[in-house]
């Protein structure tokens, strides 16, 4: 490898170190119910989206809680030697895509049926530690 290449691979390496990630697959919510909360905690600090998650009335607040945990456990995991609380992690990008439906038919009037669409997602969290601050 030459050393230019590896000058970059070792860029890329750290870049990515500052950053991790947690998936939710196959979420049996709506997207567009999801993405109502997701909206409340897209680029904020990790603390306050915890706690707005927290005290959130809505159903979907708990599993995105769950899975900001997870991704800042990730970013622990990554990171060792690090503290949460210097890195001040924020929720850098939270993505949240339609997921496979279940197809439903309900009897309806006169020998009809409709189509009930039981919709599912998935959510994408990406935590980044802020380090434009420390300098």
């Amino acid at each position: 490898m030459g050393s230019r290449k590896k000058q970059m691979a070792d860029a890329i390496k750290e870049g990515k170190k500052q950053i991790a990630f947690a998936k939710l697959n196959n979420c049996p919510t709506s997207p567009r119910k999801m993405r109502l909360v997701a909206d409340l905690v897209r680029g904020e600090r990790v603390e306050k989206a915890l706690n707005i998650l927290k005290f959130s009335s809505k159903e979907a607040s708990k599993r995105l809680e769950t899975l900001l945990v997870s991704a800042i456990a990730n970013w622990q995991s990554k990171n060792e030697d690090a503290s949460i609380e210097e890195a001040e992690l924020f929720v850098k990008e939270i993505r949240v895509d339609g997921g496979s439906m279940l197809k439903r038919l309900r009897p309806a009037p006169q020998g009809r049926a409709h189509r009930i669409r039981k919709r599912s997602n998935h959510v994408t969290i990406v935590v980044g530690a802020n380090n434009n601050t420390q300098s």
